[in-house]
């Protein structure tokens, strides 16, 4: 049996990790990861009339020992659109909703910087005095890169965010606010320094990566992802490309490539309404148990309920 096999595009599936068996006496934490959530437009107008978007799905998140979601959109009252295609800027009242059931975001993403660094600088302010913890960004390069630690029943696990997706202009730098861009060379010695220095048990980094509206991750995607599981991370989570992208094992770790959209309107197509709920068991030997959980987003961009609609096929491929 070869070491990686690859999902191809469904909606939903479910895998039991060999370690799972040597591990079945160990303490175990419950993660659940969430996609895109832009929180701007219709979305923000909803959680302004009393609307919770997340509420369908109020039970898993809830349940979970530890939520996480990627934050697609600045949370800000300051600054100005910068010059691109899409900006989207949420008011922070919408964070009262979001911390009802998120623990943690990643702020690693191309529309955290839509309105320069004041807003970012606000947005920081913002979700530390709504007790939202974030990763992949900071006021600088070093607090961008620094691993979120979070600690349940006993297991440390570190976050790590990283973007690759234009305008780089929204990397963090020296002395200015940002995100943590995607180098590979700085992400190996991020993950590394998770382990040592922080005494993480584990590391999951989240990437913002991938073409849009690719249902395959690309040779890139795939070449990075092993590179940071031989560097010691436990899984790779993803997203970005506004559609789920299957997964992967790859020397026994998950590679989830993108979890598409979780909060976002304007989407008309299907497949880019699809999204995944990721539900993960970790204890210190990493993950044991994990599958996802289908929704598909309304005319508003609100994730609603959705059974399963296939299995999910296999095939054995070589490692690259």
């Amino acid at each position: 049996m070869c070491n990686s096999f690859i999902f191809c595009f469904c909606v939903s599936f479910a895998v039991l990790l060999p370690q799972s068996i040597l591990a079945a006496k160990d303490e175990t934490v419950r993660i659940v990861f969430a996609g895109d959530i832009m929180l701007d437009l219709l979305p923000g107008e909803d959680i302004a009339k009393g609307k919770d978007p997340f509420a369908d799905f109020a039970e898993l998140l809830d349940g979970a020992d530890l939520s996480i979601g990627n934050l697609e959109c600045v949370v800000a009252t300051t600054g100005k659109a910068v010059e691109k295609p899409w900006t989207f800027r949420a008011r922070p009242e919408v964070l009262k909703t979001l911390g009802k059931h998120f623990h943690a975001v990643s702020i690693a993403n191309n529309h955290t910087g839509d309105f320069g660094h004041d807003a970012f600088l606000e947005q920081l302010a913002f979700l530390k005095k709504s007790k939202i913890s974030y990763f992949g960004g900071g006021k600088d390069i070093s607090e961008a890169r620094v691993p979120l630690m979070i600690e349940r029943k006993g297991i440390r696990i570190a976050l790590l965010g990283y973007n690759e997706f234009k305008p780089r202009s929204f990397e963090a730098g020296p002395t200015w606010p940002g995100v943590a861009w995607a180098v590979e060379e700085q992400m190996v010695a991020d993950i590394q320094n998770a382990r040592t220095q922080y005494k993480a048990d584990v590391v999951i980094p989240y990437l913002h990566w991938g073409w849009e509206e690719y249902a395959k991750p690309n040779r890139g995607q795939k070449k990075l992802a092993r590179v940071l599981l031989d560097a010691g991370a436990d899984l790779i989570v993803g997203a970005h490309p506004h559609i789920v992208q299957g997964a992967e094992i790859y020397k026994n770790k998950p590679i989830v490539y993108s979890l598409g959209n979780c909060v976002f309107d304007g989407f008309t197509k299907k497949s880019l309404r699809i999204g995944w709920f990721l539900c993960l068991d970790v204890t210190k030997t990493g993950v044991t148990r994990w599958h996802t959980v289908p929704l598909l987003l309304d005319e508003r961009g609100t994730p609603r309920r959705l059974p399963d609609l296939a299995t999910p096929s296999e095939r054995c491929d070589k490692d690259d």
